[in-house]
């Protein structure tokens, strides 16, 4: 069986385009033939020329009249008027427990009446006079004490709280170097200081009750002075845990540091206490602040005279003890 013949298929031909359309040939502009203009980087482009800020112009834009807004000056002063009356309002709910004024004039030292007043709790065995300076009035009668600045006699406050909280850290380092750091360590050790303080001054106002003692700044005064301790211990603690390798404040060399500032703690209390336990007689009644009343009798000098000696030497002695074991 014969195939049939086909004939042969024609060429295949890919269609050509009737109009041809050029694609022209972009070029940059010839550099003008006059003098270049300052500035001109070659850009066929315009350039546009950086707008200076006019003087007292608004650099920040939208944000910079906020000051100016008049909502942002009533919320200012909304806010002004709400700290003032927080501040008026604390201020009188405060003074209902401790005079706010007085309690400043504690607080008002320069650094080198901390040296000097440091200096004299640590070695107050040759310091005179022990009687504290006053300043009187253009009428001359009216007196009040100066402030610790001006008279190394008087008390502060800035002392006794910078040593309670120097003795809280110096605590929880040794603790921290002898690997018995926790967090709750802190609030143990002032507790135990605070605790102190708070008997020691509870047991001081009572003997000045009983004792008859009055003052006007008499438990501010007492509060400074019970904070002294603070000092001798620190020094107590620091010297002995440095000669004895960080073995506690044993062995000799603390007992003797303990007794050396346990003796110039008390010595400086027996003086300074001595215008407030043991007034003397004065019959020249200058102002409120002054301290010095007519004793009622001989028998209660003589009290109050033991009182001071007993709190000087028998209540320090206890208390700086259990600081110094805590």
């Amino acid at each position: 069986m014969q195939r049939a013949t086909y004939g042969r298929s024609p060429p295949l031909h890919h269609p050509v385009p009737q109009h041809v359309s050029t694609v022209p040939q972009l070029r940059s502009p010839p550099p003008p033939t006059s003098q270049p203009i300052a500035g001109y980087d070659g850009s066929p482009y315009p350039q546009q020329q950086p707008q200076q800020p006019l003087p007292g112009a608004n650099v920040f834009g939208q944000y910079g009249n906020f000051i100016n807004d008049p909502a942002a000056q009533i919320a200012s002063q909304f806010g002004q008027t709400a700290f003032r009356q927080g501040q008026e309002y604390i201020e009188q709910n405060v003074n209902r427990f401790v005079n706010v004024s007085a309690l400043k004039h504690y607080f008002v030292v320069t650094n080198s009446y901390v040296i000097s007043k440091l200096f004299l709790v640590l070695f107050p065995w040759r310091h005179k006079p022990w009687t504290r300076r006053q300043a009187t009035g253009p009428s001359g009668q009216e007196a009040w004490y100066l402030p610790p600045r001006d008279d190394i006699n008087s008390p502060d406050m800035y002392i006794p709280v910078m040593s309670l909280v120097t003795y809280i850290f110096l605590q929880a380092l040794i603790s921290g170097l002898k690997g018995q750091f926790q967090p709750e360590l802190f609030g143990y050790i002032a507790t135990t200081a605070l605790v102190a303080v708070v008997v020691e001054i509870l047991g001081l106002k009572l003997g000045c009750y009983l004792l008859s003692i009055s003052n006007e700044s008499q438990l501010l005064d007492l509060v400074a002075y019970s904070g002294y301790k603070f000092v001798g211990v620190i020094v107590t603690i620091s010297v002995a845990e440095i000669v004895n390798a960080g073995k506690g404040t044993g062995g000799w060399i603390g007992w003797t540091v303990f007794i050396y500032t346990f003796l110039a703690n008390s010595l400086f209390l027996m003086r300074s206490l001595k215008y407030v336990l043991l007034p003397e007689n004065n019959t020249d009644n200058r102002g409120p602040m002054q301290t010095m009343h007519p004793l009622d009798s001989r028998a209660k000098r003589n009290q109050r005279t033991q009182f001071l000696f007993f709190y000087s030497y028998i209540v320090q002695l206890f208390f700086m003890w259990i600081l110094c074991r805590s």
